[in-house]
């Protein structure tokens, strides 16, 4: 609404301010309430699988999407294969950085 002698700037703050709250919330209240309020049994099973959750929803797409489209005879999805049974195999934190970039760099050679 805009007219003589209004000003939608407050609008705007109010939004910020809304947006704001709504994502601070949800994250202080773990760290406000700590221990004092425990979570059931079920939710703290739950959270464990958060980071692993996040980190497959960073990765996936990239490992799935070539050229904006979803492809599984993709190079990426063929060398994030190699990592994940390098990974699994061996419990070495380097090896599967190179096997993965050795397999990447082959494939793309022969893609």
């Amino acid at each position: 609404m805009t007219g003589p002698g209004f000003d939608d700037s407050w609008t705007i703050w109010l939004s910020l301010f809304a947006i704001a709250l709504v994502t601070t919330l949800p994250r202080a209240s773990f760290i406000v309430l700590g221990s004092r309020v425990p979570l059931p049994p079920r939710i703290q099973r739950a959270l464990r699988y958060a980071p692993a959750a996040a980190l497959a929803a960073v990765v996936a797409p990239d490992l799935l999407v070539a050229n904006d489209v979803v492809s599984l005879l993709n190079p990426r999805l063929g060398a994030g294969l190699v990592v994940l049974a390098v990974a699994s195999r061996w419990r070495n934190p380097f090896l599967p950085f190179i096997a993965g970039m050795g397999s990447l760099w082959a494939l793309q050679y022969l893609a």
